[in-house]
Protein backbone atom coordinates (compact mmCIF):
# COMPACT_ATOMS: atom_id res chain seq x y z
CA UNK A 1 0.00 0.00 0.00
CA UNK A 2 1.44 3.54 -0.83
CA UNK A 3 2.40 5.98 2.15
CA UNK A 4 1.67 9.61 1.51
CA UNK A 5 4.46 11.48 3.01
CA UNK A 6 3.69 14.81 4.39
CA UNK A 7 6.23 17.16 3.51
CA UNK A 8 6.94 21.03 4.81
CA UNK A 9 7.68 22.55 1.90
CA UNK A 10 9.11 26.50 2.89
CA UNK A 11 7.10 29.36 1.56
CA UNK A 12 9.11 32.39 1.16
CA UNK A 13 7.13 35.63 2.92
CA UNK A 14 7.67 37.17 -0.43
CA UNK A 15 4.96 40.30 -1.33
CA UNK A 16 3.69 38.43 -4.23
CA UNK A 17 2.93 35.35 -1.99
CA UNK A 18 1.20 38.24 1.04
CA UNK A 19 -0.86 39.64 -1.78
CA UNK A 20 -1.92 36.30 -3.15
CA UNK A 21 -2.58 35.22 0.45
CA UNK A 22 -4.71 38.32 1.23
CA UNK A 23 -6.69 37.87 -1.76
CA UNK A 24 -7.59 34.46 -1.22
CA UNK A 25 -8.72 35.06 2.24
CA UNK A 26 -10.84 37.63 0.92
CA UNK A 27 -12.87 34.89 -1.38
CA UNK A 28 -13.10 32.43 2.30
CA UNK A 29 -14.29 35.28 3.90
CA UNK A 30 -16.84 36.73 1.37
CA UNK A 31 -19.80 35.41 2.80
CA UNK A 32 -19.36 37.34 6.25
CA UNK A 33 -19.49 40.73 6.76
CA UNK A 34 -17.43 43.37 4.39
CA UNK A 35 -17.68 46.21 7.32
CA UNK A 36 -14.64 46.46 9.33
CA UNK A 37 -14.19 47.64 12.52
CA UNK A 38 -11.00 50.32 12.08
CA UNK A 39 -8.94 51.73 9.45
CA UNK A 40 -5.88 50.23 10.57
CA UNK A 41 -7.71 46.75 10.65
CA UNK A 42 -8.73 47.07 7.17
CA UNK A 43 -5.32 48.05 5.74
CA UNK A 44 -2.83 46.07 8.31
CA UNK A 45 -2.34 43.46 5.62
CA UNK A 46 -0.71 45.42 2.86
CA UNK A 47 2.36 43.81 2.55
CA UNK A 48 5.93 46.18 1.69
CA UNK A 49 6.18 46.62 -2.14
CA UNK A 50 2.21 46.71 -3.14
CA UNK A 51 0.71 48.87 -5.85
CA UNK A 52 -1.75 50.72 -3.86
CA UNK A 53 -3.90 53.06 -5.67
CA UNK A 54 -5.44 56.00 -3.68
CA UNK A 55 -8.89 57.87 -5.09
CA UNK A 56 -9.34 61.54 -4.63
CA UNK A 57 -8.61 64.44 -6.80
CA UNK A 58 -6.60 67.04 -4.94
CA UNK A 59 -8.09 67.09 -1.55
CA UNK A 60 -11.59 66.11 -2.93
CA UNK A 61 -12.42 62.63 -2.25
CA UNK A 62 -9.64 61.54 -0.50
CA UNK A 63 -9.57 58.28 1.91
CA UNK A 64 -7.76 60.16 4.49
CA UNK A 65 -8.38 58.00 7.09
CA UNK A 66 -7.42 54.93 4.98
CA UNK A 67 -3.76 57.05 4.56
CA UNK A 68 -3.58 57.94 8.26
CA UNK A 69 -3.76 53.95 9.22
CA UNK A 70 -0.92 53.29 6.66
CA UNK A 71 1.24 56.45 8.20
CA UNK A 72 0.84 54.81 11.89
CA UNK A 73 2.14 51.59 9.80
CA UNK A 74 5.85 52.20 8.89
CA UNK A 75 5.93 48.58 7.58
CA UNK A 76 3.85 49.51 4.53
CA UNK A 77 6.77 50.80 2.90
CA UNK A 78 8.21 50.78 -0.69
CA UNK A 79 4.72 51.67 -1.96
CA UNK A 80 3.93 51.84 -5.94
CA UNK A 81 0.72 54.97 -5.52
CA UNK A 82 -0.97 55.62 -8.10
CA UNK A 83 -2.78 58.43 -7.65
CA UNK A 84 -3.34 62.24 -10.06
CA UNK A 85 -1.50 63.92 -7.56
CA UNK A 86 -0.02 63.57 -4.10
CA UNK A 87 -2.33 66.25 -2.04
CA UNK A 88 -0.32 68.97 -0.51
CA UNK A 89 2.70 68.96 1.94
CA UNK A 90 1.35 67.09 4.96
CA UNK A 91 -1.89 66.08 3.55
CA UNK A 92 -3.37 62.98 1.98
CA UNK A 93 -0.91 61.44 0.09
CA UNK A 94 1.24 64.14 1.57
CA UNK A 95 1.45 62.29 4.63
CA UNK A 96 3.20 59.02 3.08
CA UNK A 97 5.95 61.38 1.35
CA UNK A 98 6.83 62.34 4.95
CA UNK A 99 7.18 59.10 6.48
CA UNK A 100 8.82 58.09 3.54
CA UNK A 101 6.18 55.12 2.53
CA UNK A 102 6.19 55.75 -0.96
CA UNK A 103 8.94 54.11 -3.69
CA UNK A 104 7.05 55.41 -6.78
CA UNK A 105 4.49 57.60 -7.68
CA UNK A 106 2.06 57.40 -10.63
CA UNK A 107 0.44 60.26 -10.98
CA UNK A 108 -0.61 63.22 -13.70
CA UNK A 109 0.33 66.20 -11.07
CA UNK A 110 2.34 67.59 -9.21
CA UNK A 111 0.74 70.89 -7.90
CA UNK A 112 1.21 72.97 -4.89
CA UNK A 113 2.74 69.79 -3.47
CA UNK A 114 6.56 71.28 -3.02
CA UNK A 115 7.69 68.05 -1.00
CA UNK A 116 6.97 65.90 -3.64
CA UNK A 117 8.94 68.15 -6.12
CA UNK A 118 11.78 68.51 -3.66
CA UNK A 119 11.74 64.52 -3.41
CA UNK A 120 11.59 64.07 -6.88
CA UNK A 121 13.89 66.69 -8.27
CA UNK A 122 16.39 65.21 -5.17
CA UNK A 123 16.56 62.21 -6.18
CA UNK A 124 14.81 60.95 -3.45
CA UNK A 125 11.41 59.53 -5.33
CA UNK A 126 10.50 57.95 -8.50
CA UNK A 127 7.86 59.52 -9.95
CA UNK A 128 5.86 57.98 -13.55
CA UNK A 129 4.11 60.59 -15.18
CA UNK A 130 0.98 59.66 -16.91
CA UNK A 131 -1.66 62.05 -18.66
CA UNK A 132 -4.83 62.27 -16.35
CA UNK A 133 -6.82 60.99 -19.18
CA UNK A 134 -4.74 58.67 -19.94
CA UNK A 135 -4.33 57.71 -16.04
CA UNK A 136 -7.60 57.08 -15.53
CA UNK A 137 -8.42 55.02 -19.11
CA UNK A 138 -5.82 52.64 -17.20
CA UNK A 139 -7.57 52.28 -14.53
CA UNK A 140 -11.00 51.72 -16.32
CA UNK A 141 -8.95 49.42 -18.68
CA UNK A 142 -7.46 47.21 -16.08
CA UNK A 143 -10.83 47.54 -13.79
CA UNK A 144 -12.65 46.33 -16.97
CA UNK A 145 -9.97 43.49 -17.37
CA UNK A 146 -8.93 45.04 -20.77
CA UNK A 147 -5.21 44.58 -20.77
CA UNK A 148 -4.29 47.60 -23.12
CA UNK A 149 -5.69 50.32 -25.51
CA UNK A 150 -4.70 53.12 -28.17
CA UNK A 151 -5.02 56.93 -27.81
CA UNK A 152 -3.88 59.64 -29.53
CA UNK A 153 -2.52 61.74 -26.26
CA UNK A 154 1.22 62.12 -25.91
CA UNK A 155 1.73 61.34 -29.77
CA UNK A 156 4.90 63.45 -30.52
CA UNK A 157 5.69 64.09 -27.11
CA UNK A 158 8.12 62.24 -24.61
CA UNK A 159 5.19 59.98 -23.69
CA UNK A 160 6.07 58.42 -27.40
CA UNK A 161 9.31 58.90 -27.27
CA UNK A 162 10.57 57.95 -24.19
CA UNK A 163 13.58 59.73 -21.80
CA UNK A 164 10.72 61.60 -19.15
CA UNK A 165 13.27 61.50 -16.06
CA UNK A 166 11.63 58.85 -13.66
CA UNK A 167 14.33 59.01 -11.07
CA UNK A 168 17.42 61.40 -10.66
CA UNK A 169 20.05 61.06 -9.03
CA UNK A 170 21.71 62.94 -5.48
CA UNK A 171 23.91 64.83 -8.40
CA UNK A 172 20.91 65.20 -10.27
CA UNK A 173 21.42 63.08 -13.29
CA UNK A 174 19.02 60.41 -14.52
CA UNK A 175 18.40 57.46 -13.44
CA UNK A 176 15.83 55.74 -14.51
CA UNK A 177 13.49 57.02 -17.31
CA UNK A 178 10.24 56.35 -19.23
CA UNK A 179 10.72 53.90 -22.12
CA UNK A 180 9.05 54.72 -25.96
CA UNK A 181 5.56 53.66 -26.44
CA UNK A 182 4.15 51.29 -29.61
CA UNK A 183 2.60 53.27 -32.16
CA UNK A 184 -0.73 52.24 -34.07
CA UNK A 185 -2.20 53.26 -37.18
CA UNK A 186 -6.03 53.72 -37.91
CA UNK A 187 -8.13 55.89 -39.99
CA UNK A 188 -4.61 57.30 -41.14
CA UNK A 189 -3.77 58.88 -37.46
CA UNK A 190 -1.57 57.81 -35.26
CA UNK A 191 -1.79 56.69 -31.57
CA UNK A 192 -0.07 55.55 -28.54
CA UNK A 193 -0.75 52.35 -27.20
CA UNK A 194 -0.86 51.94 -23.16
CA UNK A 195 -1.22 48.99 -20.45
CA UNK A 196 -3.73 48.81 -18.49
CA UNK A 197 -3.27 49.58 -14.62
CA UNK A 198 -4.47 47.19 -11.78
CA UNK A 199 -3.40 47.83 -7.68
CA UNK A 200 -2.95 45.35 -5.16
CA UNK A 201 -5.32 47.28 -2.96
CA UNK A 202 -7.39 50.50 -3.94
CA UNK A 203 -7.99 52.83 -1.37
CA UNK A 204 -11.17 54.76 -2.25
CA UNK A 205 -13.84 57.30 -0.70
CA UNK A 206 -17.09 57.10 -0.76
CA UNK A 207 -20.19 59.31 0.09
CA UNK A 208 -22.55 56.63 1.14
CA UNK A 209 -21.88 52.99 1.33
CA UNK A 210 -24.29 50.15 2.82
CA UNK A 211 -23.09 46.70 4.02
CA UNK A 212 -22.79 45.24 0.65
CA UNK A 213 -20.67 47.81 -0.45
CA UNK A 214 -22.94 49.55 -2.90
CA UNK A 215 -21.16 52.83 -3.26
CA UNK A 216 -22.30 56.63 -3.69
CA UNK A 217 -20.49 59.08 -4.32
CA UNK A 218 -21.13 63.12 -4.05
CA UNK A 219 -20.28 66.20 -6.48
CA UNK A 220 -16.96 66.18 -7.73
CA UNK A 221 -15.63 63.23 -5.29
CA UNK A 222 -16.69 60.56 -7.62
CA UNK A 223 -13.27 61.70 -9.64
CA UNK A 224 -10.70 58.95 -9.58
CA UNK A 225 -13.15 56.69 -6.81
CA UNK A 226 -15.04 55.32 -9.09
CA UNK A 227 -12.69 53.86 -11.39
CA UNK A 228 -9.89 52.91 -8.98
CA UNK A 229 -12.78 50.99 -7.11
CA UNK A 230 -13.06 48.17 -9.77
CA UNK A 231 -9.31 47.85 -10.75
CA UNK A 232 -8.64 46.90 -7.59
CA UNK A 233 -7.75 43.33 -6.33
CA UNK A 234 -8.37 43.78 -2.62
CA UNK A 235 -10.95 47.53 -2.98
CA UNK A 236 -10.86 49.13 0.21
CA UNK A 237 -13.91 51.87 1.21
CA UNK A 238 -13.77 54.53 3.27
CA UNK A 239 -17.40 56.04 3.67
CA UNK A 240 -18.76 58.65 5.12
CA UNK A 241 -22.13 56.96 6.13
CA UNK A 242 -22.91 53.26 6.15
CA UNK A 243 -26.27 52.92 5.75
CA UNK A 244 -28.65 49.63 5.68
CA UNK A 245 -28.86 47.19 2.73
CA UNK A 246 -31.64 48.65 0.41
CA UNK A 247 -31.77 51.78 1.76
CA UNK A 248 -30.23 53.23 -1.50
CA UNK A 249 -32.31 53.18 -4.70
CA UNK A 250 -30.76 50.57 -7.76
CA UNK A 251 -30.64 53.69 -9.91
CA UNK A 252 -28.44 55.83 -7.78
CA UNK A 253 -25.43 53.19 -6.94
CA UNK A 254 -22.74 54.31 -8.82
CA UNK A 255 -20.02 51.04 -7.65
CA UNK A 256 -22.10 47.60 -7.43
CA UNK A 257 -20.96 46.48 -4.09
CA UNK A 258 -19.46 43.19 -6.14
CA UNK A 259 -16.51 45.48 -6.73
CA UNK A 260 -15.74 46.09 -3.24
CA UNK A 261 -14.31 43.90 -0.24
CA UNK A 262 -13.31 46.00 2.95
CA UNK A 263 -15.84 49.24 4.14
CA UNK A 264 -14.63 51.08 7.21
CA UNK A 265 -16.69 53.83 8.59
CA UNK A 266 -15.11 57.25 8.11
CA UNK A 267 -15.66 60.10 10.40
CA UNK A 268 -14.64 63.52 12.27
CA UNK A 269 -13.84 64.70 8.42
CA UNK A 270 -12.52 68.17 8.17
CA UNK A 271 -12.56 68.33 4.49
CA UNK A 272 -10.08 70.66 3.71
CA UNK A 273 -9.89 72.83 0.72
CA UNK A 274 -6.66 73.43 -1.17
CA UNK A 275 -8.03 77.06 -3.06
CA UNK A 276 -10.96 78.16 -1.18
CA UNK A 277 -12.20 80.46 -4.09
CA UNK A 278 -15.59 82.41 -3.09
CA UNK A 279 -17.21 85.44 -5.77
CA UNK A 280 -15.14 88.66 -4.74
CA UNK A 281 -17.12 91.70 -3.23
CA UNK A 282 -16.73 94.17 -5.77
CA UNK A 283 -16.46 92.37 -8.50
CA UNK A 284 -13.69 90.03 -10.19
CA UNK A 285 -11.37 92.77 -11.37
CA UNK A 286 -10.74 94.19 -7.64
CA UNK A 287 -10.26 90.30 -5.98
CA UNK A 288 -7.76 89.42 -8.56
CA UNK A 289 -4.07 89.37 -7.30
CA UNK A 290 -1.55 91.93 -8.88
CA UNK A 291 0.04 88.78 -11.18
CA UNK A 292 -3.68 88.10 -13.24
CA UNK A 293 -4.27 92.53 -13.13
CA UNK A 294 -1.30 93.05 -15.31
CA UNK A 295 -3.19 89.90 -17.99
CA UNK A 296 -6.80 91.24 -17.96
CA UNK A 297 -6.63 92.65 -21.51
CA UNK A 298 -5.48 88.85 -22.01
CA UNK A 299 -8.17 87.16 -20.30
CA UNK A 300 -11.14 89.82 -21.49
CA UNK A 301 -9.77 88.97 -24.91
CA UNK A 302 -9.78 85.10 -24.69
CA UNK A 303 -13.77 85.71 -23.61
CA UNK A 304 -14.33 86.52 -27.14
CA UNK A 305 -13.70 82.95 -28.31
CA UNK A 306 -16.76 81.78 -26.60
CA UNK A 307 -19.98 81.06 -28.67
CA UNK A 308 -23.28 80.49 -27.74
CA UNK A 309 -24.49 77.23 -27.23
CA UNK A 310 -20.55 75.68 -27.06
CA UNK A 311 -18.82 73.45 -24.65
CA UNK A 312 -15.39 74.67 -23.28
CA UNK A 313 -12.73 73.40 -20.62
CA UNK A 314 -11.06 76.01 -19.68
CA UNK A 315 -7.45 75.70 -17.90
CA UNK A 316 -5.67 76.76 -14.30
CA UNK A 317 -5.18 80.44 -14.24
CA UNK A 318 -6.33 82.96 -17.03
CA UNK A 319 -8.42 80.77 -18.99
CA UNK A 320 -10.92 80.16 -16.09
CA UNK A 321 -10.94 83.45 -15.27
CA UNK A 322 -12.29 84.11 -18.58
CA UNK A 323 -15.39 82.40 -17.69
CA UNK A 324 -15.98 85.70 -15.38
CA UNK A 325 -16.73 87.90 -19.02
CA UNK A 326 -18.60 85.68 -21.08
CA UNK A 327 -20.52 88.03 -23.24
CA UNK A 328 -24.27 88.50 -21.58
CA UNK A 329 -26.86 86.91 -23.12
CA UNK A 330 -24.96 83.74 -24.54
CA UNK A 331 -25.03 80.67 -22.62
CA UNK A 332 -21.34 78.56 -22.19
CA UNK A 333 -21.22 74.84 -21.06
CA UNK A 334 -18.16 74.59 -18.94
CA UNK A 335 -16.79 70.87 -18.12
CA UNK A 336 -14.06 70.26 -15.49
CA UNK A 337 -11.82 67.32 -16.05
CA UNK A 338 -12.27 66.42 -12.32
CA UNK A 339 -16.30 65.35 -13.84
CA UNK A 340 -18.30 68.57 -14.08
CA UNK A 341 -20.28 69.72 -16.72
CA UNK A 342 -22.46 72.79 -16.49
CA UNK A 343 -19.91 75.14 -14.04
CA UNK A 344 -21.17 77.85 -12.36
CA UNK A 345 -19.29 80.86 -11.12
CA UNK A 346 -17.27 80.75 -7.73
CA UNK A 347 -19.68 80.42 -4.52
CA UNK A 348 -20.54 83.16 -2.09
CA UNK A 349 -18.92 82.13 1.24
CA UNK A 350 -21.88 80.53 2.59
CA UNK A 351 -21.85 78.18 -0.91
CA UNK A 352 -18.51 76.66 -0.29
CA UNK A 353 -18.61 73.07 -0.51
CA UNK A 354 -15.45 71.04 -0.34
CA UNK A 355 -17.46 68.47 -2.63
CA UNK A 356 -17.41 70.95 -5.50
CA UNK A 357 -14.10 71.76 -6.55
CA UNK A 358 -12.72 72.56 -10.72
CA UNK A 359 -9.88 71.00 -12.10
CA UNK A 360 -7.73 73.68 -10.46
CA UNK A 361 -8.61 72.61 -7.04
CA UNK A 362 -10.77 75.80 -6.53
CA UNK A 363 -14.30 75.94 -4.98
CA UNK A 364 -17.15 76.04 -7.47
CA UNK A 365 -21.07 76.11 -7.89
CA UNK A 366 -22.72 74.31 -10.39
CA UNK A 367 -25.35 75.41 -12.86
CA UNK A 368 -28.87 74.63 -13.17
CA UNK A 369 -28.87 71.22 -15.75
CA UNK A 370 -25.24 70.86 -14.63
CA UNK A 371 -23.96 67.40 -14.22
CA UNK A 372 -21.45 65.06 -12.52
CA UNK A 373 -19.46 61.89 -13.06
CA UNK A 374 -16.30 59.74 -13.16
CA UNK A 375 -12.99 61.24 -14.62
CA UNK A 376 -13.01 58.21 -16.94
CA UNK A 377 -16.33 59.46 -18.00
CA UNK A 378 -15.28 63.30 -18.51
CA UNK A 379 -12.11 62.24 -20.27
CA UNK A 380 -13.83 60.23 -22.76
CA UNK A 381 -16.00 63.32 -23.56
CA UNK A 382 -12.53 65.18 -24.01
CA UNK A 383 -11.12 62.26 -26.06
CA UNK A 384 -14.14 62.15 -28.83
CA UNK A 385 -14.21 65.86 -29.66
CA UNK A 386 -17.09 66.01 -27.61
CA UNK A 387 -16.27 69.58 -26.24
CA UNK A 388 -15.54 72.90 -29.33
CA UNK A 389 -13.18 74.60 -27.43
CA UNK A 390 -10.34 74.13 -25.07
CA UNK A 391 -8.41 77.30 -23.76
CA UNK A 392 -5.27 76.54 -21.68
CA UNK A 393 -1.65 78.21 -20.63
CA UNK A 394 1.72 78.13 -22.45
CA UNK A 395 5.46 78.16 -21.41
CA UNK A 396 6.12 77.94 -25.25
CA UNK A 397 4.54 78.04 -29.01
CA UNK A 398 6.19 76.87 -31.48
CA UNK A 399 5.61 78.33 -35.28
CA UNK A 400 3.62 75.12 -36.06
CA UNK A 401 1.57 75.26 -33.30
CA UNK A 402 3.64 72.92 -31.44
CA UNK A 403 2.99 73.48 -27.23
CA UNK A 404 4.89 72.78 -24.50
CA UNK A 405 3.21 73.99 -20.82
CA UNK A 406 4.82 71.13 -18.45
CA UNK A 407 7.79 70.40 -17.18
CA UNK A 408 11.23 72.22 -17.28
CA UNK A 409 13.59 68.99 -16.71
CA UNK A 410 15.62 69.11 -13.42
CA UNK A 411 14.52 72.76 -12.26
CA UNK A 412 10.37 73.11 -12.62
CA UNK A 413 8.06 70.11 -12.23
CA UNK A 414 4.39 70.83 -12.89
CA UNK A 415 2.75 67.71 -14.62
CA UNK A 416 0.90 67.72 -17.54
CA UNK A 417 -2.65 66.44 -16.20
CA UNK A 418 -5.13 66.73 -18.22
CA UNK A 419 -3.39 69.42 -21.11
CA UNK A 420 -1.85 65.86 -23.05
CA UNK A 421 -5.30 64.58 -23.74
CA UNK A 422 -6.92 68.23 -24.19
CA UNK A 423 -5.15 69.46 -27.07
CA UNK A 424 -4.77 65.66 -28.62
CA UNK A 425 -8.67 66.10 -29.13
CA UNK A 426 -9.35 65.66 -33.04
CA UNK A 427 -11.55 68.46 -33.66
CA UNK A 428 -11.58 70.78 -30.51
CA UNK A 429 -10.58 74.35 -31.40
CA UNK A 430 -7.20 74.68 -28.79
CA UNK A 431 -6.68 78.29 -27.52
CA UNK A 432 -3.40 79.38 -25.75
CA UNK A 433 -3.27 82.44 -23.51
CA UNK A 434 0.26 83.39 -22.27
CA UNK A 435 2.56 86.61 -21.82
CA UNK A 436 4.63 87.07 -25.19
CA UNK A 437 7.85 86.97 -23.57
CA UNK A 438 9.37 85.65 -19.98
CA UNK A 439 10.55 87.99 -17.46
CA UNK A 440 13.83 88.52 -18.84
CA UNK A 441 12.54 89.42 -21.91
CA UNK A 442 12.59 86.37 -23.75
CA UNK A 443 10.23 85.16 -26.49
CA UNK A 444 8.12 82.38 -25.77
CA UNK A 445 6.71 82.32 -29.43
CA UNK A 446 9.78 80.09 -31.10
CA UNK A 447 10.64 78.39 -34.24
CA UNK A 448 11.03 75.40 -32.20
CA UNK A 449 9.60 74.65 -28.75
CA UNK A 450 13.09 73.95 -26.71
CA UNK A 451 10.96 72.46 -23.49
CA UNK A 452 8.96 68.77 -23.65
CA UNK A 453 6.01 69.03 -25.64
CA UNK A 454 2.67 68.83 -24.46
CA UNK A 455 1.36 68.72 -28.08
CA UNK A 456 2.44 68.37 -31.17
CA UNK A 457 0.50 70.77 -34.05
CA UNK A 458 -2.11 70.95 -31.68
CA UNK A 459 -2.60 75.13 -31.10
CA UNK A 460 -4.71 76.98 -33.62
CA UNK A 461 -4.84 80.50 -32.03
CA UNK A 462 -2.36 82.35 -29.31
CA UNK A 463 -3.57 84.97 -27.42
CA UNK A 464 -1.01 87.17 -25.32
CA UNK A 465 -0.69 90.88 -23.86
CA UNK A 466 0.26 92.32 -27.13
CA UNK A 467 -1.28 89.96 -30.34
CA UNK A 468 -3.33 87.26 -31.16
CA UNK A 469 -1.54 84.48 -33.82
CA UNK A 470 -3.50 82.13 -35.88
CA UNK A 471 -1.62 79.03 -36.38
CA UNK A 472 -2.31 77.91 -39.99
CA UNK A 473 -1.43 74.37 -40.91
CA UNK A 474 1.45 73.96 -43.27
CA UNK A 475 2.45 77.79 -43.34
CA UNK A 476 3.23 78.87 -39.65
CA UNK A 477 1.52 81.57 -38.09
CA UNK A 478 -0.84 84.51 -39.04
CA UNK A 479 -0.87 87.58 -37.20
CA UNK A 480 -4.49 88.28 -36.87
CA UNK A 481 -4.86 91.15 -34.02
CA UNK A 482 -3.03 93.90 -31.95
CA UNK A 483 -3.29 94.68 -28.40
CA UNK A 484 -3.73 98.94 -27.90
CA UNK A 485 -0.37 100.46 -27.85
CA UNK A 486 1.57 97.68 -29.89
CA UNK A 487 2.58 97.50 -33.57
CA UNK A 488 3.54 95.38 -36.29
CA UNK A 489 7.22 95.88 -35.49
CA UNK A 490 7.17 95.64 -32.17
CA UNK A 491 5.89 92.47 -32.25
CA UNK A 492 8.67 91.05 -34.70
CA UNK A 493 11.15 92.25 -32.26
CA UNK A 494 9.06 89.95 -29.23
CA UNK A 495 8.54 87.08 -31.24
CA UNK A 496 10.77 84.11 -31.69
CA UNK A 497 10.30 83.65 -35.79
CA UNK A 498 8.84 84.39 -38.99
CA UNK A 499 5.34 85.03 -39.16
CA UNK A 500 2.50 86.87 -41.79
CA UNK A 501 0.52 89.74 -41.19
CA UNK A 502 -3.24 89.85 -42.06
CA UNK A 503 -4.22 92.39 -44.03
CA UNK A 504 -7.08 93.96 -42.01
CA UNK A 505 -4.84 93.61 -38.76
CA UNK A 506 -5.46 96.20 -36.15
CA UNK A 507 -5.34 96.98 -32.75
CA UNK A 508 -8.77 94.86 -31.26
CA UNK A 509 -8.00 94.48 -27.34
Amino acid sequence: MATLLRTRVPVLASAANLRCYAASRELLYRSFSKIYPSAAKAVEDIPAGSTVLFGGFGLCGVPEKLIDAIAEKPQIKDITAVSNNAGIDGVALGKLLNTRQIKRMVASYVGENQEFARQYLGGELEVEFVPQGTLVEKLRAGGAGIPAFYTATGYGTTIQHGGTPIKYSPEGYIEIESLPREVGVFDGRAYLKERCITGDFALVKAWKADGLGNLVFRGAANNFNAPMATAGKITVVEAEEIVPVGSLEPNEIHIPGIHVHRIVQGGGYEKKIEKRTVTAEGGLESGLPASMQKRIRIIKRAAREFKDGMYANLGIGMPMLASNFITPGITVHLQSENGILGLGPFPRESEVDPDFINAGKETVTVQNGGSVFSSDTSFAMIRNSRLDLTILGGMEVSESGDLANWIIPGKMVKGMGGAMDLVSAANTKVVVTMDHCSKDGSPKILKQCTLPLTGLKCVNRIITDKCVFDVVPGKGLLLRELATGCTVDEIRKSTGCDFDVASDVSETY
